[in-house]
């Protein structure tokens, strides 16, 4: 099931969307969104009888995280070869506070404190319950779906602030999209899934889930060890290599087998 996010033009509403929709998140002319009577992480799935061909609306970011976006740093190994850092033996953990959420088509403001704004390319876990020590084997039973993430990084200012919550946290820093996907489990895949990310239709990341240092269980056993997670926090799970610098007017692609493809521009602030 994609759940969705969305206006029509009026208030934000929630919908489920059907129809052909490939891999990559390229609609057909019969895809919709049936409107849902609210937040189904609160309320259900509750269809109405109300619905939008869904290239008539505006997605918005599929989530507003109740309180917080935990991004895991150095997941795979390669990423962490290119930035000339060691492998972690344990999670690395940082939090993007909620406010750095925008959604797809939303601009990514490159900061004035900034000369180096890189795109990270991530699969984003959505938590769909509140919970803490979730053991490893249980992690599934408290995920509500799965979405795209660009974990924007101001490089620069991570390398000057040794931690990351500047670097990672500016408004708009967190886009995420373009829909929840309720029915994927990357840990089925023998290959994983794949993530790319396109800088102006170039490719500069290709990577698979199945290269994930710790897996997707392990970082939520992790993360609900330190803190309680509530219904619609993001986890998000590192990010492969080939990451690199964008500029304003450049767009990025970020695209997850099974999901779709999250596109934002970046522009200046």
């Amino acid at each position: 099931m994609r759940i969705a996010r969305f206006t029509a033009g009026d208030e934000p509403m929630y919908g489920v969307v059907t129809g052909e929709v490939d891999e990559f998140g390229q609609a057909g002319e019969d895809a919709v969104v049936v409107a849902l009577a609210g937040d189904p992480l609160y309320v259900g799935v509750k269809l109405l009888d109300q619905q939008f061909k869904l290239a008539d609306v505006r997605l918005l970011a599929p989530v507003l995280p109740r309180s917080k976006v935990v991004g895991i740093g150095r997941n795979y190994a390669a990423h962490a070869a290119e930035m000339g850092n060691d492998v972690p033996t344990e999670p690395l953990m940082f939090i993007k506070p909620n406010t750095s959420v925008v959604g797809p088509g939303d601009p990514i403001f490159y900061p004035s404190q900034s000369s180096n704004v890189h795109f990270e390319g991530e699969l984003a876990v959505v938590i769909g319950r509140i919970c803490r020590d979730v053991p490893p084997e249980q992690a599934t039973d408290v995920i509500h779906g799965y979405t795209i993430a660009n974990d924007v990084t101001a490089r620069d200012l991570q390398k000057s602030d040794v931690q990351f919550t500047r670097a990672k946290g500016f408004d708009s820093f967190c886009p995420l999209g373009p829909w929840i996907e309720t029915d994927l489990d990357p840990q089925t895949f023998a290959d994983g899934v794949r993530v790319q990310t396109h800088l102006n239709g170039d490719l500069k990341q290709d990577g698979s889930t199945s290269d994930l240092i710790f897996d997707i269980p392990t970082l939520i056993a992790h993360v609900s060890s330190v803190m309680t997670l509530l219904p619609g926090d993001v986890i998000l799970t590192g990010t492969p290599e080939g990451v690199g610098p964008m500029e304003i007017g450049d767009e990025v692609e970020v695209s997850i087998a099974g999901i779709g493809s999250l596109t934002n521009k970046v522009a200046a602030r």
